[in-house]
Order: C-alpha cells, then sequence, then structure tokens
C-alpha cells in the first residue's frame, strides 16, 4: 500500500451557501509536491435511497437537474440533517420526496462520485416495507414519482433520462442483493 502524500497546506479558495473549494498543497512520498483542488465535504453526508415496494418496483423521482439543465429519473436523495444518522435522513427524505416510509432499511454501500476532485459521500439505503406517508420537503415544485420494475432494470439503465451513476450504481447493486436473499 502506497505511503499517503503528506498535506503542505490547505486553504479555501472559494466557497457558496453550498460549496467550498480548497486547494491542498501535498508531498508525496518520493519528494514531488502538486498542488490539488477540491470541493471540500460541508456537513453530515448525504444519502440515496432504493426503494423497493411489494411488487419489486423501484421507485423513482423525475427532479429538475440544475448540473445538466433538465430533468431526470433518479432515487430520491438528499442530505443528512445535524442530529439525523444516514438511516433516518433516508427515511425522511424518501417520505419528502416520493410520499412513502419505509419499515425496513439497510445501508447498501458508502460512495463517492469523483474522489480525486470531491470530499462528498453518499450512503445507498435499501428501503423495504413501504407505506404511505408525506412530509413536507424543500423542492421547489412537485416531484413526479415513478415505479419502475426492478427486473427491467436494463431498460432503465439505457434511457437517456436515467444516466446518474450513483443511481446506477446502486440499483445494479439492489438487484445482486435481493436475487442473493431469494
Amino acid at each position: 500500500m502506497p505511503t499517503k502524500p503528506d498535506i503542505l497546506k490547505t486553504n479555501t479558495v472559494c466557497e457558496s451557501r453550498l460549496f467550498q473549494v480548497e486547494a491542498l498543497d501535498l508531498r508525496f512520498s518520493n519528494g514531488v509536491e502538486r498542488r490539488y483542488e477540491r470541493l471540500a465535504s460541508r456537513g453530515h453526508g448525504a444519502v440515496m435511497i432504493a426503494a423497493v415496494d411489494d411488487q419489486q418496483n423501484i421507485l423513482l423521482i423525475r427532479e429538475y437537474a440544475a448540473g445538466v439543465e433538465d430533468y431526470v429519473l433518479t432515487l430520491p436523495k438528499g442530505l443528512v440533517d445535524p442530529g439525523e444518522t444516514p438511516l433516518e435522513a433516508a427515511n425522511r427524505e424518501l417520505q419528502e420526496e416520493a410520499g412513502f416510509a419505509a419499515r425496513q432499511l439497510k445501508p447498501i454501500k458508502e460512495m463517492t462520485t469523483a474522489p480525486n476532485y470531491m470530499g462528498h459521500k453518499l450512503t445507498a439505503v435499501l428501503a423495504q416495507d413501504l407505506y404511505p406517508s408525506v412530509l413536507e420537503g424543500d423542492e421547489p415544485e412537485p416531484l413526479e414519482v415513478v415505479h419502475w420494475p426492478l427486473s427491467q432494470l436494463d431498460d432503465l439503465v439505457a434511457r437517456d433520462d436515467f444516466n446518474e451513476g450513483r443511481s446506477i450504481a446502486a440499483l445494479f447493486m439492489v438487484r445482486a442483493l435481493l436475487e442473493s436473499a431469494a
């Protein structure tokens, strides 16, 4: 296992309400020094929920994604609020975004999106034994909830409007987990 580089200096380049960009001056074990920039982690993490109903459908939401300037199908997700566990946050976000709560919640995997550039981590959670429950969220418009058969995951992945890598990864992990439990 390689030796981690020494962090010589860290400073904030800029920040906004949601993001903080940091510069890190590093010295690697071979003496080479480099400056890296990263989007630093702020807060307590995030969750993404793969909710599976009794008919083996995945609950997706259609929401506006400002990064790609279009509406996309994705899994419900959100930040972990101070004082919440990831599982509590997952159940809250599921109620806010999809109108369901879960009696069974299981962490699947903690993931990063682009670890070379971002310090953000997201916990993918499997939610089962769903029941209707709505909490008011902070979404600017109502979200469309789409029930998609897990058995048609390959068709979902082929869609142009379902393109978020971490959602795709989470659903393949969920499918494998559920198939191994059957």
